[in-house]
């Protein structure tokens, strides 16, 4: 399946993309391709667990299936500002 991820932040600086496509099986999960992407840019490792993830501009989960023509996004911690 054909799945398009959209990157924010310092993901975006780590991958060097604001989206890109990837190919996962059938079945896959937002989990399944949050691997894939930890394989191919290991920097994104240290982001795991403090993760909010989007399908289609939906909040979802790590257990979320993922359908052909999906778009996925992992939204990382955001910080800064001053009171």
């Amino acid at each position: 399946m054909n799945i398009k991820v959209r990157f924010f932040a310092g993901h975006r600086d780590i991958v060097g993309a604001a989206e890109q496509s990837f190919e996962v099986d059938t079945g896959a999960t937002v989990g399944t391709l949050w691997e894939v992407l930890v394989v191919r840019y290991p920097r994104l490792a240290g982001y795991s667990g403090r993760l909010l993830y989007a399908v289609n501009q939906e909040f979802s989960a790590l257990q979320t299936p993922l359908a052909e023509g999906d778009e996925v996004a992992f939204i990382p911690p955001v910080s800064g500002g001053s009171l």
